[in-house]
């Protein structure tokens, strides 16, 4: 059935703000998680809840057991009643909108009928699925056409068949299989299994290469699910972490680096909560299988070098900010708006220019009184630029200045700056939140109030707004004036830096336009296109101070 109309039609409609009330209220992304405790918070209820907001959506739990585990192994089992599950998913789903259920422990065939039989007596439906309900609904006033569209939308349902844990206990007995097959397949979005689950579930197929892995998802298909991931990371032999998604149709390799830690214990319950949770958000599958991969990677990175218990594998850290409180005692230092007053943008052209490396040249900004810092290389390699992006944040925090990396988060993550700068056209400002974490600090270019507006939205701590003035540290970049920056600035709910073609001659007349939430100016050449960075930094500092004196 094909089903067409024009959006346009809701500007005269009369329904028009009913359908905006109605989908005001779907606004808040929520995945239901049905599975067991982990009480050493690194798999389980708990990695659920972590991963749900790292990724910014709400989570609310069903309990199936609770286990006495930690980075050792599992020294015990409890299993929830039957009955107290049932009242549990009753309790959300009669009162919650949910767009996602995940399941992970599921400790008996009972509780498996009774979650199935709950996602009947109370359909669950993604989140752009029911906006595209509401505007048919007022739009086509046809409840034949409803009735026949919502039937062809199953459950929203992410199973990820827990039935051995990280360190290799088993979770669940072999009875729990056909409840699997039977009960939750049919009906699922899709299943995440791991190789010794994926084998499990096929009756013991062994998997031992990429193309077991072709295999084995194509015959987990054929059980039921929409798409099927089976996860390669205990592959023997593979320097990648290799995973196969296919949806019926196509197959996909997804392939990343294989970070070498023993902080992994969590890692399955936390990819099907990013897909879960990217899913309600309204992301399509393949995305949010490729998003979830993303995350895990960076995480288990971040996470690489921390230690948790005395086991051999300990958890990771979903929300990357376990390391800051080691860092703050060191001197890092929190945003404040004040930092954008000079804010130092390195060029390395400019450097080699005057014989000058990356690290002198920050170093002599910093004295002369630069306030922030961002590191702009375009024209170096990674190692280098990582080992030069180390030495400038121990400068900077010497000082008590933040130091932000130009676009590369992962030169950001693996040097632990203080965050990022990011363009318009650069990875979105809200993957860039959930892979930093909500610690470090995110700046977003921006030209027009509606620029603002969305970097306000996603998460930024800042706004860049310019070009102000001509310059040529940036090809064709248009300039929108003194009058374009000040629209810009009295529109942003965040605080605004200036930028393009700023220096000596011009930088008090930016700083005097006489709006309260323009900080400071961002410099590139007037700093660094000098022999003496010291002395250009100190003039310029000076003349900040002036201005800013005067409009007082």
């Amino acid at each position: 059935m094909a089903l067409s109309f024009s959006w346009p039609c809701l500007v005269s409609h009369n329904f028009a703000p009913r359908i905006s009330m109605e989908m005001h209220k779907q606004q808040v992304p929520h995945v239901l998680t049905v599975a067991g405790s982990d009480s050493g918070a690194g798999a389980g209820i708990q990695a659920d809840l972590k991963a749900c907001a790292a990724r910014g959506v709400y989570c609310s739990t069903v309990i199936t057991a609770l286990t006495a585990q930690n980075t050792a192994g599992v020294q015990g089992v409890n299993v929830v009643t039957e009955d107290f599950v049932a009242d549990q998913l009753k309790s959300v789903l009669s009162d919650m909108h949910v767009h996602v259920v995940k399941t992970g422990m599921l400790p008996s065939l009972g509780i498996v009928k009774i979650l199935h039989q709950h996602l009947k007596e109370y359909p669950v439906r993604g989140m752009m699925l029911y906006y595209t309900l509401y505007v048919l609904l007022f739009i086509c006033h046809s409840s034949s056409i409803l009735t026949e569209l919502e039937m062809s939308l199953k459950a929203a349902l992410v199973v990820d068949p827990v039935m051995v844990s990280t360190s290799g206990d088993v979770l669940a007995g072999p009875s729990i299989i056909a409840g699997f097959r039977e009960e939750l397949f049919p009906i699922a979005d899709i299943v995440t299994p791991n190789l010794k689950e994926a084998s499990a579930l096929l009756d013991g197929l062994k998997i031992l290469t990429v193309s077991d892995m072709r295999s084995a998802a194509k015959l987990l298909h054929d059980m039921g699910p929409r798409n099927v991931l089976v996860k390669g990371g205990d592959l023997p032999d593979s320097l990648d972490a290799v995973d196969i998604f296919f949806d019926g149709e196509d197959i996909y390799e997804l392939r990343s680096s294989r970070i070498d830690t023993r902080n992994t214990h969590g890692t399955g319950c936390t990819l099907a909560s990013c897909i879960a949770a990217e899913l309600a958000k309204g992301l399509s599958m393949l995305e949010s299988v490729k998003v979830a991969k993303c995350f895990v990677e960076t995480a288990l990175d971040y996470s690489k070098d921390i230690f948790i218990g005395n086991g051999p594998q300990g958890p990771f850290d979903h929300l990357m900010t376990l390391k800051n409180s080691i860092h703050k005692s060191a001197g890092q230092v929190r945003f404040n708006p004040s930092d954008l007053f000079l804010y130092a943008v390195t060029d390395s052209g400019m450097n080699r220019k005057w014989g000058h490396s990356i690290s002198d040249a920050v170093r002599a900004a910093v004295e002369g009184g630069a306030t922030i810092v961002q590191l702009r290389e375009k024209d170096i390699e990674t190692r280098d630029f990582l080992e030069a992006a180390k030495s400038c944040v121990q400068i900077c925090r010497s000082h008590g200045v933040p130091l932000l990396i130009n676009d590369r988060i992962d030169v950001a993550l693996a040097c632990d700056a203080d965050g990022v700068h990011i363009g318009q056209s650069d990875m979105p400002t809200h993957v860039a939140r959930a892979l930093l974490g909500p610690e470090k600090i995110i700046g977003v270019s921006c030209k027009t109030p509606e620029h603002a507006e969305q970097a306000w939205i996603a998460g930024a701590d800042y706004i860049g707004c310019g070009g102000v003035y001509p310059t040529n540290t940036k090809a064709n970049n248009l300039t929108i004036g003194l009058e374009g920056l000040k629209t810009v600035c009295l529109a942003s709910k965040l605080p605004v830096v200036a930028i393009g073609g700023i220096n000596a001659s011009n930088a008090q007349s930016v700083m005097q336009i006489g709006v309260p939430n323009l900080q400071g100016v961002a410099v590139v050449s007037a700093l660094f296109d000098r022999e003496c960075v010291l002395t250009e930094t100190k003039k310029l500092r000076a003349l900040l101070t002036e201005a800013t004196q005067v409009m007082k």
